[in-house]
């Protein structure tokens, strides 16, 4: 019976995430009047769309092995982009939106495909990438750009009704949308599986016959899209456009994914723990914001050292399970072993 209770390792800082979001949640209600509200919580949703969309994206990017650290470069250019587009050139945004998806496609494909085939590493590739769109944010303008355009301003100002007067944004709607997509992909998919596996030892993906170049682009290709769509609900959460936007936010993705239990070695991971870690920051800021202190670098220094707490909790869990295994591996031998000494003593005692 105890046996059947145990849980696999590869589970438990999931599990550490979900109870810690958990914990929070009821501190903050304990603590604060007015923090069980449900609105409390459907403004972690509002206000972090953004970066659980882009955070998403990296999710599948360091279950393969890999990082990228030009997605807040690509959101920043994305606004500035899709602002000067509207203003300046007056384009419609059934034009505007899919260009500035297809640039976001097309720089993660460049970076996945460059990686890849002249076996460059992923840090320096996308360090590239990270001062390409940022440099071309201030190409373009130097300045904040406002965005008028009544599309945009209607999706940012139009709520919808949950019950009561609770209410979520045309931006959470997206992100759900996301969500149930990446959900598909990596778990219902060859390409998830695919993922796993490359995360897990690219070389045996190779042996075994895996797709393994066309997944690490597709990889960065789809981070390259989820940054690109980050940036439009950016733009229109922000409704303006400005080259410093989102500066650092690569490592607050990076942060929440690691946080939601995905190991940065690659391999081991879930989706749905990246949106808890994102959540978990929000937590944070709105918990920090109820006290009374607006100073956000406390949110940065708690979420740092939730990060490498999660780093040390996931490499004690690494090593729980290969000790495990080393025992599973050596029990055989074990058991042959005292079976084989006993031949000996009577062949011995025969002869």
């Amino acid at each position: 019976m105890m046996r059947r209770l145990q849980i696999d390792s590869k589970y438990l800082p999931l599990l550490v995430t979900i109870a810690l979001f958990l914990g929070l949640y009821a501190f903050g209600v304990v603590q604060y009047r007015g923090f069980s509200s449900p609105q409390v919580f459907f403004n972690l949703l509002i206000d972090n769309a953004f970066l659980l969309i882009t955070s998403i994206g990296m999710t599948f990017v360091i279950l393969s092995g890999g990082i990228d650290l030009s997605v807040g470069a690509v959101i920043a250019f994305t606004t500035v982009f899709s602002a000067y587009m509207l203003e300046e050139l007056g384009l419609s945004p059934i034009i505007v939106i899919p260009t500035v998806l297809l640039f976001g496609v097309t720089l993660g494909a460049v970076m996945g495909a460059i990686i890849h085939f002249f076996k460059v590493q992923p840090f320096i590739v996308t360090l590239a990438g990270m001062f390409f769109a940022r440099g071309m944010c201030f190409v373009i303008s130097t300045d904040a750009i406002t965005i008028s355009d009544p599309f945009y301003r209607a999706l940012a100002l139009y709520r919808i009704p949950i019950f009561g007067k609770t209410f979520i944004s045309v931006n959470v709607v997206i992100v759900l949308v996301v969500l149930l997509a990446a959900l598909y992909l990596a778990h219902l998919t060859r390409f998830g599986r695919t993922v796993y596996a490359i995360g897990g030892n690219q070389q045996s993906a190779l042996l075994m016959g895996l797709p393994v170049a066309r997944t690490k682009i597709l990889v960065y290709t789809l981070n390259g899209f989820c940054s690109a769509l980050a940036g439009v609900v950016f733009s229109i959460y922000m409704l303006s456009g400005y080259g410093l936007y989102t500066n650092g936010l690569e490592l607050d993705a990076i942060a929440s994914v690691v946080i939601g239990g995905t190991m940065l070695t690659g391999g081991v991971g879930y989706v749905i723990g990246t949106v808890f870690g994102v959540l978990i920051q929000g937590l944070i800021q709105t918990i920090i914001m109820f006290q009374g202190t607006l100073n956000s670098w406390w949110t940065k220094i708690v979420v740092g050292l939730l990060t490498l707490l999660f780093i040390g909790l996931q490499s004690a869990f690494a090593s729980s399970r290969r000790t495990r295994m080393a025992a599973r591996k050596a029990q055989p031998a074990a058991k042959v072993t005292p079976g084989a000494a006993k031949l000996a003593s009577d062949v011995s005692q025969q002869g």
